[in-house]
């Protein structure tokens, strides 16, 4: 079993990035991989509760990120210096997180196999 990260810093409404990295978790974890994933800049704004992106025209993937626990995701990351540019709190998060300062994400990053920056 291989250690892989995901690693997402483009917000969930720029082209379909975070979309795409939540379905690259889902086929590793799949496939019996040890996943984490790391949200960094603005990508944070994908777990923020209660979004619509069905009234942007967005078909709203972002409820599918609850699904991560099924698939025994449970190494989610989010970059504190995020969380205090866009002034969110873990309680506006639709999921359970773990928060990292800079020197925490390196950590993390350093012990991966394999790293996947969508």
């Amino acid at each position: 079993m291989k250690n892989i990260m995901v690693i997402s810093s483009h917000s969930p409404f720029d082209n379909m990035h975070t979309r795409d990295a939540l379905d690259m978790a889902l086929i590793f974890a799949a496939i019996d991989q040890n996943v984490s994933w790391l949200f960094q800049g603005s990508a944070v704004l994908a777990l923020k509760s209660d979004q619509a992106p069905q009234e942007m025209g967005i078909k709203n993937f972002l409820k599918s990120i609850k699904m991560l626990e099924i698939y025994d995701i449970d190494q989610v990351y989010v970059c504190q210096s995020a969380l205090d540019l866009y002034q969110l709190t873990l309680a506006e998060l639709s999921i359970d997180v773990h928060i990292v300062n800079t020197e925490q994400q390196r950590q993390l990053i350093a012990q991966q196999d394999q790293i996947v920056t969508l």
